[in-house]
């Protein structure tokens, strides 16, 4: 019985099933009881209302002389009137035994009634006109009423109307019963087909959850409904394809990292064949020591970007926020360029504010990627081209720009060209640099915008203005 009860299907239908015997149950013995209380309390008002009316009728002939059957015929009028049966009942006086009550007449005609002589005694307590003494019954409501003679009760009235308000709840209590048996076999049934839809769903989406631990490729689940569980269905959907594009990206990670890792270290090894021919010339050896050397910083380069790529992916590269002035960086950083430069027979050009052009960043992660962008411009544009790098402050930021006058970039290929391992030209680089910027200038809550035409490309780089002003006041990056 326990695992049954485990089941999400027989536990929402048993909730079902629990709802509405508790929903009937607090109608019949907490609502009905009120009910019948408020119904037996009105009955009781409209009483009293038709006794204050009634009873000067019966006050005017009290000390005259008046027949029985007169009296009769006048308690059998008031009863009527009241829609309620009148007796009256004398009182006994007597100043040594306790006072009595003997009967003088009835609206029933029947002599032989016993009157109700306790709630008689309630009423000859009073000392007003007017006052009453009640009492409800189960299926009637009584109102005794004294009528004074020379200061004293004389008289007591007593009113006896039937009340329907026990029929009525006891007939209202049957059909509920009868209404709640129906209602609990359609909450079961009910209740258990909505429960297995439902649990049909989440044991769809506990399979689909399985299979993508395991490594099993799962379809999109149909999202059938706009609730909650239709929001996680989506949610899992998204889940799942964020987690398809990771697994997609890690293996085109490896393969591309793989395949950078191989070209140079093939190249390496065939060179190193060729060196172990004795007869080789010393310029033919010199080329291919050149040659070797090539790849080795290719490696270096290479094995680096993946270090920092993943210290970027797992989050573990710190950054170290200050006030750099970003012209000041450019200066030295384009002075490790100069031998590039001059191989290249490139023209350098620096174009800098005379103030500072102060950024709040982290100065080697700058240094970086002005690196990246300068190498970028050397590798990918032909010899004796200019390249100019500038520094500005200008709508809020501190921008720094690295231009050639190159051919320009592939309109095709810009969407792409921020993307790791992409490269138009798989000889002259990794396709690493620019992926490792872009993520850097996003960490320093920066970015790096593109602008290229023919005979124009501009690469700048965007940082928060240091100072109280900027973003990031005195706190990490």
């Amino acid at each position: 019985m326990r695992p049954r009860l485990r089941s999400l299907q027989n536990r929402l239908a048993l909730l079902f099933f629990a709802i509405t015997a508790l929903g009937f149950a607090a109608v019949i013995f907490f609502f009905l009881p009120q009910l019948q209380t408020r119904l037996q309390n009105q009955r009781l008002q409209d009483l009293q209302g038709a006794v204050a009316s009634l009873d000067p009728r019966l006050a005017t002939v009290m000390g005259r002389d008046i027949t029985g059957r007169e009296l009769d015929g006048l308690v059998r009028a008031v009863g009527d009137s009241a829609n309620a049966r009148l007796t009256l009942l004398g009182v006994q006086q007597s100043s040594t035994a306790p006072r009595g009550f003997y009967p003088i007449s009835d609206s029933n005609a029947d002599r032989t009634v016993s009157p109700d002589y306790a709630l008689a005694a309630k009423a000859v307590r009073l000392t007003r006109p007017g006052q009453t003494a009640t009492r409800r019954l189960r299926d009637a409501v009584e109102v005794a009423a004294p009528l004074f003679y020379r200061g004293r009760p004389a008289w007591i009235a007593v009113y006896s109307r039937r009340s329907d308000a026990g029929e009525f709840v006891r007939l209202v209590r049957d059909r509920l019963l009868e209404a709640s048996g129906v209602a609990l076999v359609i909450a079961v049934i009910s209740g258990f087909f909505v429960a297995r839809a439902i649990a049909n769903r989440v044991s769809r989406l506990e399979r689909a959850a399985l299979d993508l631990a395991a490594g099993r490729q799962v379809q999109p689940i149909p999202v059938e409904s706009q609730d909650e569980l239709g929001r996680l269905t989506q949610a899992f959907n998204e889940m799942q394809m964020q987690l398809a594009q990771v697994d997609r990206a890690r293996k085109e990670f490896i393969a591309n990292a793989s395949h950078e890792l191989r070209t140079p270290i093939f190249s390496l090894g065939g060179f190193v064949e060729l060196l172990q021919d004795e007869q080789l010339d010393p310029e033919t050896r010199d080329e291919f020591l050149r040659a070797m050397r090539e790849q080795v910083d290719r490696l270096q380069k290479l094995s680096v970007d993946l270090l920092d790529l993943s210290r970027l992916d797992a989050g573990s590269l710190e950054l170290n926020p200050e006030e750099v002035d970003i012209g000041e960086l450019a200066t030295t950083v384009a002075a490790e360029f100069r031998p590039a430069v001059a191989q290249h027979r490139t023209k350098l050009e620096l174009k800098l504010p005379d103030g500072a052009v102060s950024a709040r960043c982290d100065r080697e992660r700058v240094a970086q990627i002005m690196r990246i962008l300068l190498d970028n411009a050397l590798r990918h544009t032909p010899e004796g081209t200019t390249v100019t790098v500038s520094a500005e402050q200008q709508n809020g930021a501190a921008e720094l720009t690295v231009a050639d006058t190159g051919p320009g970039i592939d309109p095709a290929a810009r969407p792409q060209l921020f993307e790791r391992f992409y490269t138009a030209d798989a000889v002259r680089g990794s396709g690493l640099g620019l992926a490792i910027a872009k993520e850097l200038a996003e960490r320093m809550e920066g970015r790096i915008g593109l602008v290229s035409r023919p005979g124009r490309t501009e690469f700048t780089l965007e940082l928060p203005v240091a100072g109280p002003n900027g973003p990031g006041g005195n706190g990490p990056v």
